[in-house]
């Protein structure tokens, strides 16, 4: 029989090894502490119509926001953050010419958040929301301040002096048309060709039925740069991006446009930031535009690939299989450059997904054929014909739209002449004359436009 002192060792080595089981067993299922997130990059894009700022991170990161007045203040915080060097790197991030924000504070609020305070200078509507894993970029979560009031292009356009009334009426009835026929001529010292001389005289006709000091109407172009901010587009080898280049292009012909009388251009954006599909279509309604034109600069899986071409809408689906994938692929711009699914405009939405009109297309494709022809004298044609694909960025119902691929990014060649401005400027000079050509054929004045 054992002891009685033996008895009570027996329990509490039982009660030891209990404990320690019972240690061992909580150790096991309680959740270790949360590894914070881990903030890969930060980038902000200013511009006039609202600056973005985003955090690239390694996992979906919580936010809250409020504002506070007097001064104007937003403030956010972010759940599962440690203050790291990255982050601190947004303060240096913020340029003193950025429209909406003075700077940024950036500081540890409490254990696990951040809390990042934006000193405004003037009130904004900000949009806070995270994007998913998207082309190059992991997990990202936005901020897009925007003004109270949304930037109108037609008063963008004025306070930066490119708008102006209606043309005056001139008093001499045969002097208006030839005024504008001199407009719609291409733009080239040598003689119009022939087929090009019987456009001007259609032209000529139906400009001289207009009564006596009818107002001669200012054309408006919509020129639309692919890509931009987050969405840098294709890359070429040497490190160029779609974006920078397409903004260069973009901007050598609108200059080159407003060279003209009764001619002026809306950009659908003038800086390096990302607009919505569907705000590029809805800008050009805007400012009632007579033509859209987007600006590309494309890639491809082979290097090979190389030639200038022009897209328009199709009803029926892609004229060949290279025009689908390529149409599939700059409708992704939208996830790529980040939208605000929650506050997007349902009614845009409905408008620029509705099937266009049969006239536009038509009008698109004279456009097209138009350019092509001309820019065919510049850059060797991937395709000879006009191509058609569901861009989502050529449905405006009621406005001729096309599609320029300039050249291929991917090739090494057109990567070297797209850098270049003499090729910049040949390419520029080509689409003005392709537009003026399109206008030739199809005057303004003699068109019904839906307002």
């Amino acid at each position: 029989m054992p002891s009685t002192s033996q008895i009570r060792s027996q329990h509490v080595s039982r009660r030891t090894v209990l404990k320690a089981g019972a240690t061992l067993l909580l150790s096991v299922i309680a959740p270790l502490p949360a590894r914070a997130a881990q903030i890969l990059a930060v980038r902000v894009w200013p511009a006039e119509d609202y600056t973005r700022v985003t955090l690239e991170n390694d996992s979906d990161l919580k936010a809250t926001h409020f504002i506070v007045k007097d001064p104007e203040r937003l403030v956010v915080d972010i759940e599962g953050l440690e203050l790291s060097p990255t982050l601190k790197g947004l303060v240096a991030k913020i340029q003193s010419n950025d429209p909406y924000i003075k700077q940024v504070r950036v500081g540890q609020n409490r254990p696990n958040v951040v809390r990042l305070v934006f000193d405004l200078k003037e009130e904004i509507t900000p949009q806070v929301f995270t994007l998913p894993p998207a082309g190059n970029y992991k997990h990202r979560l936005i901020f897009d301040l925007y003004p109270v009031k949304p930037v109108d292009p037609i008063a963008a356009m004025i306070e930066k002096g490119e708008w102006s009334g209606e043309a005056k009426p001139d008093g001499d009835s045969a002097a208006a048309p030839k005024e504008q026929l001199e407009q719609l001529k291409p733009d080239t010292a040598a003689e119009p060709r022939a087929e090009l001389k019987s456009e001007l005289k259609t032209a000529d006709a139906q400009l001289k039925a207009d009564k006596p000091g009818k107002m001669v109407r200012m054309l408006t172009i919509a020129l639309d740069p692919g890509h931009g901010g987050e969405d840098p587009g294709a890359s070429g080898k040497n490190g160029s991006h779609e974006k920078d280049i397409v903004l260069a292009i973009a901007k050598r012909l609108k200059a080159k446009i407003e060279e003209h009388p009764n001619m002026r251009v809306m950009l659908t954006r003038d800086g390096d930031y990302f607009v919505p599909l569907g705000t590029r279509v809805d800008k050009a309604r805007k400012v009632q535009a007579d033509l859209f034109v987007s600006i590309h600069a494309d890639a491809f899986v082979q290097a090979s690939a190389r030639g200038s071409s022009v897209f328009v809408l199709s009803e029926k689906g892609a004229s060949s299989s290279a025009a689908r994938w390529l149409a599939d692929k700059e409708n992704l711009a939208d996830s790529i450059g980040g939208v605000n699914v929650k506050s997007h405009d349902r009614q845009l939405a409905s408008v620029l997904f509705d099937l266009s009109t049969t006239a536009q297309i038509n009008d698109s494709l004279k456009l097209g054929k138009s350019v092509l022809g001309e820019i065919g004298g510049v850059n060797r044609l991937h395709k000879g014909a006009v191509e058609q694909a569901g861009f989502a960025v050529l449905k405006a119902p009621d406005i001729p739209s096309i599609l320029i691929e300039t050249a291929f990014i991917s090739n090494p060649e057109e990567e070297a002449k797209l850098l270049d401005d003499a090729y910049q400027d040949k390419l520029a000079d080509a689409i003005v004359n392709g537009i003026r050509r399109y206008f030739a054929k199809n005057p303004p004045l003699a068109k019904n436009r839906l307002t």
